[in-house]
């Protein structure tokens, strides 16, 4: 995983949104992500150009059409090395302290 390429592409709020739309419905058009941008479809193009890069959507050609579908492996991948060890450390303090006050409320 090249996680530079994914921190980068989730730095703009345009790809961000670009994101949310294909998690809303997978499998769209430019056409189709272009009505829900204020921009042209050429500079929605170079965004999706850099979603592409980091691999965070593929595209499949359906006859004339080229639609977009999410990848989510490599957003699993930076929750995996960026995101679950801390939150395994939260929530063991969360438990620790769930059963030190059950501890006081049962004396």
């Amino acid at each position: 995983m090249d996680a530079d390429n994914v921190f980068k592409a989730l730095g703009d709020p345009t790809r961000r949104k670009l994101l949310d739309l294909l998690y809303e419905k997978n499998g769209q058009t430019l056409g189709q992500l272009c009505e829900h941008l204020d921009m042209t479809r050429q500079s929605a193009t170079q965004h999706i150009g850099i979603l592409e890069s980091a691999n965070l959507i593929s595209t499949v050609w359906r006859g004339r059409e080229k639609l977009h579908f999410i990848n989510p492996v490599p957003l699993h991948e930076v929750y995996e090395r960026w995101v679950r060890k801390f939150e395994h450390q939260r929530l063991s303090l969360l438990h620790d302290l769930k059963k030190e006050l059950e501890g006081e409320n049962n004396e």
